[in-house]
C-alpha cells in the first residue's frame, strides 16, 4: 500500500559506511626493561621449550625407572614367588614317598604303593614347573641347580632303596629289617634345605632391587614435580609482568571510556602486543564516537518519519472508509437501476437485453464483494490487534454459522478435533477459519463435502489443518494460491475474488505463524482433496 505525505519525498538520511579499524604499525613502545622489546609469544615459546625439555627428561627417567620396577615386580610375582611356594610342595612330595614306601613295606597295602607312585609323579611335575619358572631369571642358577640335585638325589634313593624294597614286598620275600636308605634320604633333606636357602636369598636380592627401583621412581617424580612447581612460579611471574600489568592498565582506560569518558585516550605501556591492542581499541573508540553522531542523527530522522507515517496511515485509514463508501454507493445504484429497468421494461426487452442487464447487476455485486474483501485485506496487520485469549472452538462455531447456508446447499459434513485457546484476535481467527472452510465447501467434487479441522501441539506452536475431499490442488501451485487475486479456475466455474487464501496467509503471519499447502501423497488418489496447514503461537495460558 502506498502512503502519501511530504516525508516520503524527502531525501533518505545519509548513511556512512565505516570500515574496520586501521592496523597501526608496530612500535618499540616503552622499553621498561628488555621485556618491552620482546613479544609475549617469544617469551612463552622459550620458557615453554625449556620447561618441556626438563619435564620430558625427568619424565623419561621416571618412565624408565617405572618400567624397570615393573619388570622386577613381574619377575618376583610371576616367577620367584610362585617357585618359592612350590618348594614346600616338592619337599612334601619327596617326604611322602618315604612315608608311603615304609607303609607298603610294613603292610603290603597296594594303596600305599599307589600313593608312592603318585608322589613320584607329583615330584616330577613340581620340579619341572619350578625349573620353568626359574628359567631366565637372573641369579637363579643355584636354585635351578638345587632343583636338579634334589631330583637326582631322590631318583638315586628310589633306584637303590625304594624300588627294590617295593619289588621284594610284591614277591613276598621282604626282610624283617629292611633298609630304607636313611643316610641317602638325609642328603635329600640337606639338598632341600639348600634349595630353600637359595630361594630365600634370590627373593631377597630381587626385593632389594625392587626397592632401589622404587627409590629411583620417587626421585624422578619428585624432580618432575619440582620442575612443574618452578615452571608454574616462573609462568606466574611472566604472566604478571607481561600480561596482567599491561592488561590492568588497558582495563582501566577502557573502563573509563565505557563509563562515558569518550575523550579518554588509551595510552598503555608494556609489550608490543598490548601497545598495538591499545592503539586498535583507541581507533575503535574514535570511530564509535563518529558513528554515534551519525546514528543519533539517523534516529532523529527516523523518529520524524515514524511520526509522519502514523499520521499518513491515519489519513489512509480514513480514506479507505470514505473510498469504500463512495465506491459502493454508485455500484448499488447501478445494480438497483438495472434491476428496475428489468422489472419495468422486461416485456419490451428481448432475451439478449435481459441478459445484458443480468451481466451488469452481477458485475456490480461482484465489484461490491471485491471492494469489501480488499478493505478487509488492507486492515489485517494495519489496525491494532485486539490481543486476548481466544477460544478457537468458539471461532469455529461462528465460522460454521457464517457458512451454514453453503453447508446446507452442499450437504457438507464438518468435523473438528478439540481446539485450544490461543492468544490473538478473535475476529481474525474467525475470518481465517471461515475462509478455509468456505473454500473447502466451494471446491467440492461430485460427493458431498467432508471437511475436518485438526489441531496438535508442536513445541511452542499449535499446528492446525483443514482437510477436505474436494477436487484438490496441484502441488506446483502451492505458493501461488496464497497470492492476492490468484485464481486457479475460471469465474464461471467457481466464483470468488481470489483474496480468501491471501487474507488467511496475512492473518497467520500477522500472529507469528506460517501457512502452507500439504503436498504429501493423498491416501485416496481418486479423491485427492486438499489439506491446508498453519501454525499459531501457543502462548503461556493455552489449554
Amino acid at each position: 500500500m502506498t502512503t502519501t505525505g511530504e516525508s516520503l519525498d524527502a531525501p533518505a538520511p545519509e548513511v556512512r559506511i565505516v570500515g574496520p579499524p586501521i592496523m597501526v604499525p608496530r612500535t618499540d613502545a616503552d622499553d621498561r626493561g628488555r621485556l618491552g622489546r620482546v613479544r609475549i609469544g617469544q617469551w612463552f615459546s622459550l620458557g615453554g621449550l625449556i620447561v618441556a625439555i626438563l619435564l620430558i627428561s625427568s619424565l623419561a627417567v621416571a618412565g624408565v625407572a617405572i618400567y624397570r620396577q615393573s619388570m622386577i615386580r613381574d619377575t618376583v610375582t610371576e616367577r620367584i614367588v610362585p617357585a618359592a611356594l612350590l618348594q614346600p610342595q616338592l619337599s612334601g612330595a619327596i617326604g611322602q614317598q618315604d612315608t608311603a614306601i615304609r607303609a607298603y613295606a610294613a603292610s603290603g597295602d597296594p594303596a600305599s604303593l599307589a600313593t608312592y607312585r603318585q608322589k613320584i609323579a607329583e615330584q616330577a611335575r613340581t620340579s619341572a614347573t619350578m625349573r620353568r619358572l626359574l628359567g631366565g631369571v637372573p641369579g637363579a642358577d643355584r636354585s635351578r641347580a638345587d632343583v636338579a640335585a634334589l631330583d637326582a638325589a631322590a631318583a638315586a634313593w628310589r633306584t637303590k632303596y625304594a624300588d627294590p624294597l617295593a619289588a621284594t614286598v610284591r614277591q613276598g620275600t621282604k626282610s624283617s629289617s629292611p633298609d630304607f636308605g636313611e643316610q641317602p634320604f638325609a642328603e635329600i633333606r640337606s639338598t632341600n634345605a639348600a634349595l630353600q636357602k637359595d630361594q630365600t636369598a634370590l627373593y631377597g636380592r630381587f626385593a632389594a632391587r625392587l626397592k632401589a627401583r622404587a627409590t629411583d621412581v620417587y626421585w624422578s617424580l619428585a624432580i618432575a614435580v619440582l620442575i612443574t612447581v618452578l615452571s608454574a612460579l616462573g609462568l606466574a611471574w611472566l604472566i604478571r609482568r607481561a600480561v596482567l600489568r599491561p592488561l590492568s592498565a588497558l582495563e582501566s582506560s577502557v573502563g573509563a571510556v565505557a563509563h562515558g569518558d569518550f575523550a579518554h585516550p588509551l595510552d598503555v605501556h608494556g609489550s608490543v602486543e598490548f601497545v598495538e591492542l591499545a592503539s586498535i581499541v583507541d581507533g575503535m573508540r574514535q570511530r564509535i564516537m563518529e558513528e554515534w553522531r551519525f546514528t543519533s542523527e539517523a534516529r532523529r530522522r527516523l523518529d520524524d518519519q515514524a511520526t509522519e507515517l502514523r499520521r499518513s496511515n491515519a489519513e489512509l485509514e480514513q480514506f479507505a472508509y470514505v473510498a469504500s463508501h463512495d465506491l459502493q454507493e454508485p455500484l448499488r445504484k447501478v445494480a438497483s437501476f438495472c434491476q428496475m429497468l428489468e422489472r419495468k421494461y422486461s416485456d419490451k426487452l428481448d432475451d439478449r437485453g435481459r441478459q445484458y442487464i443480468d451481466f451488469a447487476v452481477d458485475g456490480a455485486k461482484r465489484m461490491q464483494v471485491l471492494i469489501n474483501d480488499l478493505l478487509n485485506f488492507s486492515r489485517v496487520g494495519r489496525l491494532e490487534r485486539r490481543e486476548q485469549t481466544v477460544n478457537m472452538q468458539a471461532c469455529l462455531d461462528r465460522a460454521l454459522y457464517s457458512v451454514s447456508q453453503l453447508r446446507e446447499e452442499t450437504g457438507a459434513e464438518v468435523t473438528a478435533d478439540e481446539l485450544p485457546a490461543l492468544p490473538g484476535d478473535q475476529t481474525q481467527y474467525t475470518q481465517l477459519l471461515q475462509n478455509l472452510i468456505g473454500n473447502a465447501l466451494k471446491f467440492h467434487g461430485e460427493e458431498p463435502p467432508r471437511v475436518h479441522i485438526g489441531a496438535r501441539r508442536d513445541g511452542e506452536m499449535w499446528e492446525f489443518s483443514c482437510s477436505d475431499n474436494g477436487i484438490g490442488i496441484d502441488a506446483k501451485y502451492g505458493d501461488r494460491i496464497f497470492l492476492i487475486f490468484q485464481r486457479l479456475h475460471p469465474q464461471d466455474v467457481y466464483t470468488g475474488t481470489g483474496i480468501g487464501l491471501a487474507m488467511c496467509k496475512k492473518i497467520v503471519e500477522h500472529h507469528g505463524g506460517r501457512i502452507w499447502l500439504d503436498v504429501s501423497e493423498p491416501a485416496d488418489p481418486e479423491h485427492p482433496g486438499t489439506t491446508i496447514r498453519w501454525t499459531l503461537p501457543a502462548g503461556d495460558d493455552d489449554d
